[in-house]
Order: C-alpha cells, then sequence, then structure tokens
C-alpha cells in the first residue's frame, strides 16, 4: 500500500517502468484522472449542499444519510481517480490492455438510488 501511495505522491521518486508511451496518451490520462477529481469535488459540495441547506424531509435521517453518502463518495472518487491513473499510465508504459474499471457503472447506480430515495421523501412530503 506504501508502494502505491508513494507512487502517487512523488512518482520521480519511485522506478520508472516500461518506456515513456506517447504523450498525447498520458495527457489524456490526466485529463481523464482531473475529470474525475472535479467529479468527487462535485460530489463533496452536493453532500455539505445538503447538509446544509436542505430543509429536513419526511424520512427520518434521510438528509443526514444522504449528506454522508455523497461526502464518502466524493472522497472514494478522489481516490479511485489516482489509483486508476496510476494503474493505466503503469500499462501504457508495459504495452499492456488499459485497466477495466466497474467503478463508473457502481457510482451511477448508487446516484440513481438517492436520487430515488429523493423522489419517494418528495412524493411523501407531497401526500402529506
Amino acid at each position: 500500500m506504501f508502494g502505491a501511495l508513494r507512487q502517487w505522491i512523488d512518482p520521480e521518486k519511485t522506478p520508472t517502468v516500461g518506456r515513456a508511451p506517447d504523450y498525447r496518451f498520458s495527457l489524456a490520462n490526466e485529463r481523464t484522472f482531473l475529470a474525475w477529481i472535479r467529479t468527487g469535488l462535485a460530489l463533496i459540495a452536493g453532500g455539505l449542499g445538503v447538509a446544509q441547506f436542505l430543509p429536513p424531509l419526511p424520512i427520518p435521517y434521510l438528509r443526514e444519510i444522504m449528506a454522508v453518502v455523497l461526502l464518502l463518495l466524493g472522497g472514494l472518487v478522489a481516490l479511485r481517480a489516482v489509483d486508476h491513473w496510476a494503474r493505466t499510465e503503469r500499462a501504457m508504459r508495459l504495452g499492456q490492455e488499459l485497466p477495466g474499471s466497474r467503478f463508473p457503472a457502481v457510482l451511477a447506480v448508487v446516484v440513481a438510488l438517492g436520487a430515488a430515495a429523493v423522489v419517494v421523501a418528495v412524493i411523501i412530503q407531497a401526500a402529506e
């Protein structure tokens, strides 16, 4: 674990494997990483917004659960972004297949479930 952490924080001090890929692919990998970081920041901002500005919902603790889930997802997305960036860069250097990921699908399902929970809460509140 500490080897991966060192590679994330200080890639210049870790031994380089393989050969340098075409810089365009490295830059595309970096842009993808930055897009995931923006997604993580958006989830964190959403969690803070839910915690601070969403009025209490008719389902007990739903607001707090949503805020915590969004905050945790934001942190998880950031960690997953750097891990995926490092694994993709390594695969490109070694001429291997790029690593696959189920994470985008899992994230989409979690966000959809959160949206469904809000829809149910809005319908319950409207019925009262």
